[in-house]
């Protein structure tokens, strides 16, 4: 696995673009609530962490994963926006439903990238087992709303380069 030689909540402070003045929308699953506040939490923090003013982060909640798409959706249409990360966490089960949301929200995250001009960052644990999506949420493979806060100033950023 990939995350198994990286932790998701290390990367270069360096590197991370200034957030000041950037408005970020963040849209998180209730669905295993435990590990998505634990990836709102840490996306949070790191926008703030990097300059993001707490008013000029917006948070929504969405019943499930597969809601988090068209919660996006939403924020890039209503809300003045420079960039929306989804937060959510499908864990296997018996049933091929797991497949169902994760193939939705991919495609779905692919399309608002593509039809809007606003970045929308894809934070979705997919794993197999709880404690696979605990080690992701701020357990020993780092937190994975940090990589999507970083992520997000990135893309902020490299819009900007080209406007």
């Amino acid at each position: 696995m990939a995350t198994e030689l990286k932790n998701l909540s290390t990367y270069d402070h360096d590197s991370v673009p200034d957030g000041k003045g950037k408005r970020i929308g963040i849209v998180v699953s209730d669905w295993n609530r435990t590990i998505t506040g634990n990836l709102l939490h840490g996306t949070y923090e790191t926008l703030v962490k990097f300059g993001v003013a707490s008013d000029d982060i917006i948070i929504e909640h969405v019943p499930g994963s597969f809601e988090l798409t068209y919660g996006a959706k939403v924020l890039i249409e209503n809300t003045n926006v420079d960039c929306v990360i989804i937060l959510g966490c499908v864990i296997q089960g018996e049933t091929p439903h797991f497949t169902f949301v994760c193939n939705s929200v991919t495609e779905g995250t692919t399309e608002l990238n593509l039809k809007y001009d606003v970045p929308v960052i894809f934070g979705l644990l997919t794993t197999n087992t709880l404690d696979q999506a605990i080690a992701r949420s701020g357990g020993r493979h780092g937190n994975k709303g940090d990589e999507a806060a970083i992520t997000a100033l990135k893309m902020i950023e490299l819009q900007s380069r080209h406007k």
